[in-house]
C-alpha cells in the first residue's frame, strides 16, 4: 500500500508540474497580434522575424527581465507582454529616452519600469535577481562608447539567478574585423562577442539563424548596406 502511495504522490507531483509548465506557456503569435500593438512595431515585426525570436528569447510569464540598450522600447515592451501582470521587465538605456517614456505611458508598460544607468551598473540592487537579460542590437555600441566590457558583462552575471539566460542580437562583422568597426560599420564580430561574454562565466546554449543573410558582405555601414544585414542570435546561461 506504501507504495502505491509513493506512486500516486509522484504521478500527481508530475500532473501538477505539467500543469504548471501548460500555464507558464505563451502565444507568442497572440502577443504579435495585439490589436493595440502600433503599426510601426508591427513593421518591424518582419525585420526582427518576431514570429520566431520571441519563443528563441522564451521569457515567460512571472519572469524578471532586464532589457539592455533598451532604446525605443519595441522590444522591452515585447517582453513586458510575454511576462504578463505576474512578471516584470527593467528597460535600460545610459540616458533617457523620450521615445521610451512616451511607450512607458501605454497600458502595455504597467509591468516596466525605465532604468538610465550605466551599462557598468544596469540595474539596482533593491531590482533583485533577474530570470532573464536581453541585449538587442547594442553590444557592439558598446564598444565606441568606451564602456568597461569586462566590467558590464560581470555585472550582467551578477544580476542573474543561477540558470538565468542572456539572449544578445547583433549586427554581424567580418571575423577578422571582431570589435574594430563599432563605430564606422555598426557591427562586431560573432566570435568576439561570445568570447567577452563568456569569460564573465556565461555558457552558450542555443542560436538562432532566423535573422542570418549569408549574401551580406559584411562590409558596409548596417544603415546603407545593399543587402539585409546578416545577423547572429546568441542565448547563454549563468551555471
Amino acid at each position: 500500500m506504501r507504495a502505491v502511495a509513493v506512486f500516486a504522490a509522484i504521478v500527481s507531483g508530475a500532473l501538477a508540474l505539467s500543469s504548471m509548465g501548460a500555464a507558464l506557456a505563451q502565444d507568442y503569435n497572440a502577443i504579435l497580434a495585439a490589436p493595440d500593438r502600433t503599426d510601426a512595431d508591427k513593421q518591424n515585426d518582419g525585420k526582427r522575424q518576431a514570429a520566431q525570436f520571441l519563443p528563441f528569447i522564451g521569457a515567460k510569464a512571472g519572469m524578471k527581465v532586464l532589457d539592455l540598450g533598451a532604446g525605443a522600447g519595441y522590444s522591452s515592451e515585447l517582453l513586458a507582454r510575454s511576462v504578463g501582470e505576474t512578471g516584470k521587465v527593467y528597460a535600460q538605456n545610459v540616458g533617457k529616452s523620450e521615445k521610451l517614456e512616451a511607450r512607458m505611458q501605454t497600458p502595455a508598460m504597467r509591468n516596466a519600469v525605465a532604468l538610465a544607468r550605466p551599462y557598468e551598473d544596469p540595474a539596482p540592487a533593491e531590482a533583485g535577481a533577474f530570470d532573464m537579460a536581453t541585449f538587442f542590437f547594442a553590444y557592439h555600441d558598446t564598444i565606441h562608447m568606451g564602456v568597461d566590457r569586462a566590467r558590464m558583462n560581470k555585472a550582467i552575471f551578477a544580476a542573474l539567478k543561477p540558470g538565468g539566460y542572456l539572449v544578445i542580437a547583433d549586427h554581424a562583422a567580418k571575423p577578422e574585423d571582431g570589435a574594430n568597426v563599432s563605430k564606422t560599420l555598426h557591427r562586431i564580430g560573432e566570435s568576439t562577442l561570445r568570447a567577452e561574454v563568456e569569460a564573465a562565466g556565461f555558457k552558450l546554449v542555443a542560436s538562432g539563424d532566423f535573422l542570418r543573410h549569408p549574401e551580406d558582405q559584411r562590409d558596409a555601414p548596417v544603415f546603407r548596406n545593399p543587402t539585409p544585414v546578416d545577423e547572429f542570435v546568441l542565448k547563454f546561461q549563468k551555471p
